[in-house]
């Protein structure tokens, strides 16, 4: 409430205030002398509260704080279950590594929407079993028990699974919140494109393990592997989702977002910006810029993580800061029976890692 009085009308109220509200005011106004004691609390309900400073008054460490509360955000369920399912995917992620790094992305050799049990009797296991070794991952690994199978099996489905379980712990909510009206104007179409987002992955996904399936693999002389091309395209796809999920969430936690709140929190906004000095101004836009810089570096860091995990390119060169004694190996860098020349970029392994290191 004392937020909403922080971004709204500044007229001075008539009206007795309530406790949680003279409390709201008085932290925005960093004043902890009405809260000091029993009695002062009892007294707030008796509080004509003297306006709020002008933005060109506020000090320079003031700050929009995010609303996460219903008494001020009618739509702070909303925020929260976004950014909830934000930290779903970050897990997704990880579990997703996880199946990487213990190889089991191609113990499953086939693709449902909606998933299902794993195999639950013996004979349903050796069956399963006898459908990966119809593959080419089995040449390379002729050793593996049955034991052996279920451990990266369970990997690769529970991977899966998750999947499923991240779309339901979206859909669900959505269609309830959007069912009450509780959906933000302006975010309707935030949340299909999310939605979408998160099907398309799912699909990714699958195109990403075919390429490791195909008979075009048998033969390899390296270990058979997803491509890396779609394996940086399935990555690089559940990052975008979670930026996409974390940048909504605090969007719809910033500010009133009721029609006239909304409107009034927009203009209060320009005038908090123009009350600030013009060096204040160029200060914040060079912010802006290099904040945008690094996110973007970020991403372009972690796509390259990719390459280097579908080309197995760090098992190489493991000293640092220089690739065996040397700043740039370029003798390693260009594989001349790569065709096109620009596959060097994403396919050798020293040009894989340095750019990742870089």
């Amino acid at each position: 409430s004392g937020y909403a009085t922080l971004l709204g009308d500044q007229r001075r109220p008539t009206e007795p205030t309530t406790a949680a509200a003279a409390s709201g005011y008085a932290t925005l106004l960093g004043s902890s002398a009405l809260l000091d004691s029993p009695e002062s609390t009892t007294q707030h309900n008796h509080i004509a509260m003297p306006p709020l400073p002008s933005p060109s008054a506020l000090p320079p460490t003031a700050a929009l704080p995010y609303l996460t509360k219903l008494a001020t955000n009618p739509h702070a369920s909303v925020g929260k279950w976004i950014l909830g399912t934000g930290g779903l995917v970050a897990g997704m992620v990880h579990v997703g590594g996880v199946t990487r790094l213990t190889k089991s992305g191609l113990s499953m050799t086939d693709w449902k929407p909606l998933g299902g049990l794993p195999p639950l009797t013996t004979a349903e296991w050796e069956a399963e079993f006898e459908r990966y070794r119809q593959h080419p991952e089995w040449q390379q690994r002729q050793s593996m028990t049955l034991d052996d199978f279920k451990y990266i099996f369970y990997w690769e489905w529970g991977h899966r699974m998750l999947g499923r379980t991240v779309g339901l712990a979206f859909a669900a909510p959505w269609a309830y919140f959007a069912a009450r009206g509780r959906i933000p104007p302006g975010y309707h179409g935030r949340m299909v494109a999310l939605f979408a987002l998160g099907g398309t992955q799912g699909l990714v996904g699958w195109w990403m393990v075919k390429s490791g399936l195909g008979d075009d693999r048998r033969g390899d002389r390296h270990e058979i592997r997803v491509s890396p091309y779609r394996l940086a395209a399935h990555l690089g796809m559940a990052v975008a989702t979670y930026g996409t999920l974390v940048y909504t969430g605090l969007g719809i936690l910033s500010i009133p977002h009721d029609a006239a709140a909304a409107t009034s929190a927009s203009s209060k906004l320009q005038q908090l910006a123009q009350g600030m000095s013009s060096s204040a101004m160029a200060h914040a836009r060079k912010l802006r810029v290099g904040a945008v810089g690094v996110t973007g570096l970020t991403f372009a860091t972690i796509l390259s993580g990719a390459f280097v995990a579908g080309n197995d390119a760090g098992n190489a060169y493991n000293t640092f800061p220089k690739m065996n004694d040397q700043w740039i190996p370029r003798e390693d860098m260009v594989d001349p029976t790569l065709e096109p020349r620009w596959r060097n970029m994403f396919e050798t392994t020293a040009t894989v890692q340095w750019n990742h290191r870089v």
